[in-house]
């Protein structure tokens, strides 16, 4: 009591200056904003604070004069003082209820109201109506703690939080219990009440639980999200400690889900910047460790992009943000274009591109780079087909470098593609939107190309393409003519030996069966195919005859890779 009244000294100011009429003989300005009139008779029965203040001032020989007293930062300002001085002059009587409880009980506590003073003091009825909050429903609970957010600092100073956040944790943790237990779709309904729930809130369900449908109850919210939803960031953050899942220790997965939600809205109704996100930064860590617990039993690939998408507007811990990568990456192969198109806004760039190699490499770390496995080859080309489409879509940014370029096209091995005719398309696009580009640039960007797993009219058209430079186009006709045998070819039909000419007369003909039929069918296409690919043969020496005639420098020495 001696340090309560010792603090009241430090947060009061004197003016003993101040003449006032009587009866009132004290005069108390709280925060600057408003003036009361009191008895000091009457204060002083009650509030112990302010006698050992008044007391004080008649030891310093101030008993004559009128005192004045200013009160800075009390709890809930002026309207607390007003519920104080309600008490004192109704002899000691006030209504306490749920939504004024809180601010009561913390100027009591202010004040020095205790049973030393006056019995059934202030803070005596206080204690005594909160000793039912375990008792109370949902809805009386979070309008106390909702009541707090004025006064947060003295709420939390005197225990009060505490208390009224332990008994959201049991409604919270019983929740997370029916939510998992029962396979019933209306146990997790966002419209149910922990009222009418609370028949089903311990039950067990007496079906078998499987990961599916797990994923597809966690998917709903349960019916605390949005009531919760409305609190602020700090009540939030000891919500989950009073649960027992905080950071790390997270394995909750409604709360996981729950701290998705309310991380979301965060984003799209308050103002998120690197000034305040230190406030959301642990829970955006709780919740990423509570993904990461689970990872893809209960996460689809986009699920998990989405996760990383709303935790990222916090500031990540590096760690944490890579073990989340870790788990994105080994399901990368389930990805899509719109999946890995996450803004990043790094060096001018729009997307993340630095995540989408991470993310490569992680899923190349787990499947081999050079693997046998069926399986492992069979996921490295789906991811291979895909970065050849986030090829294409970020070649036209105008920011993107060419070392950035290649670091995505050469971050697979070359297993995981047996076609390279989408990183070509890729170049293509990128050569047409930056056109200032040197030659040694250019060269330099096609080294990603494997010729030899261009097709003919990939070929081609690079042969042709003004913007690919010569010695590239000569390289990759020269890498096609392998593809192509080296014996003279005749643009006629081909002849055809004796010995496979086969008679038929009327009723042989008539015989045939449909299978002979497709196969000569089939025969005839090949031979076409043969012609095609020796008029081909002739129009790509036609082509090399005409790159060396335009760099005679380097007739001498055959090309080399680029």
């Amino acid at each position: 009591m001696r340090k309560q009244a010792l603090k009241l000294i430090r947060g009061f100011s004197f003016n003993a200056e101040v003449a006032m009429p009587k009866p009132c003989d004290l005069q108390i300005n709280i925060d600057g904003q408003q003036i009361f009139l009191l008895k000091e008779k009457v204060i002083s029965k009650y509030c112990g604070g302010l006698k050992k203040i008044l007391n004080h001032r008649k030891r310093r020989g101030h008993g004559k004069q009128e005192l004045g007293i200013r009160i800075n930062d009390f709890p809930g300002g002026p309207e607390g003082f007003e519920l104080v001085s309600m008490f004192c002059y109704n002899n000691g009587k006030i209504q306490i209820t749920e939504a004024n409880v809180c601010l009561l009980h913390c100027c009591a506590v202010y004040l020095g109201m205790t049973e030393e003073i006056l019995s059934n003091n202030l803070l005596q009825q206080t204690e005594t109506f909160l000793e039912r909050i375990f008792n109370w429903k949902w809805s009386d609970t979070l309008v106390i703690l909702k009541s707090c957010e004025r006064f947060y600092a003295y709420a939390d100073g005197y225990g009060l939080l505490e208390k009224i956040i332990s008994v959201l944790a049991k409604f919270v943790q019983n929740s997370d219990s029916n939510l998992l237990m029962s396979s019933s779709p209306s146990a997790s309904s966002s419209s149910s009440s922990p009222d009418t729930n609370s028949a089903k809130r311990f039950s067990f369900s007496s079906k078998k639980t499987t990961p599916e449908k797990l994923k597809s109850t966690l998917s709903r919210k349960a019916w605390w999200f949005d009531d919760l939803a409305t609190l602020p960031p700090n009540i939030i953050e000891k919500l989950v400690q009073a649960i027992g899942a905080y950071k790390a220790d997270n394995k909750d997965l409604a709360l996981t889900r729950f701290l998705l939600h309310y991380l979301k809205l965060a984003t799209q109704t308050r103002v998120v910047n690197c000034s305040n996100n230190s406030e959301y930064g642990a829970l955006a860590e709780t919740a990423t460790y509570g993904v990461i617990s689970v990872g893809k039993k209960m996460f689809s690939c986009r699920g998990l992009f989405w996760v990383l998408r709303i935790v990222s507007k916090f500031g990540l811990n590096r760690d944490v943000r890579r073990e989340l990568e870790k788990v994105i990456g080994g399901v990368i192969e389930e990805a899509t274009l719109d999946d890995l198109l996450v803004s990043g806004h790094d060096m001018g760039v729009y997307y993340d591109i630095n995540l989408v190699i991470r993310l490569v490499r992680v899923f190349v770390d787990m499947n081999g780079s050079d693997s046998d496995d069926g399986m492992c080859l069979q996921k490295q080309k789906r991811v291979g087909r895909l970065i050849d489409k986030y090829l294409r879509e970020i070649s036209p940014d105008q920011n993107l470098k060419i070392s950035k370029f290649l670091r995505v096209a050469e971050c697979l091995p070359d297993s995981a593609r047996d076609c390279y005719d989408g990183v070509y398309k890729a170049i293509d696009i990128y050569l047409q939107s930056h056109p200032s580009i040197t030659f040694e640039e250019r060269t330099r960007l096609c080294r990603c190309l494997n010729y030899s797993k261009l097709t003919f009219e990939a070929s081609k058209d690079l042969a042709k393409n003004p913007r690919i430079p010569p010695r590239v186009a000569m390289q990759a006709l020269i890498s096609q003519q392998s593809k192509v045998p080296t014996t003279d070819y005749v643009t006629e039909t081909p002849r055809v030996k004796p010995s496979q000419l086969v008679l038929y007369n009327e009723k042989t003909r008539n015989s045939i069966t449909q299978e002979k039929k497709d196969m000569e069918l089939n025969i005839d296409k090949m031979q076409w195919g043969v012609i095609e690919l020796a008029k081909l043969h002739k129009e790509m020496n036609n082509h090399v005859s005409k790159l060396i005639l335009l760099d005679p420098a380097r007739t001498s020495s055959s090309p080399r890779f680029c």
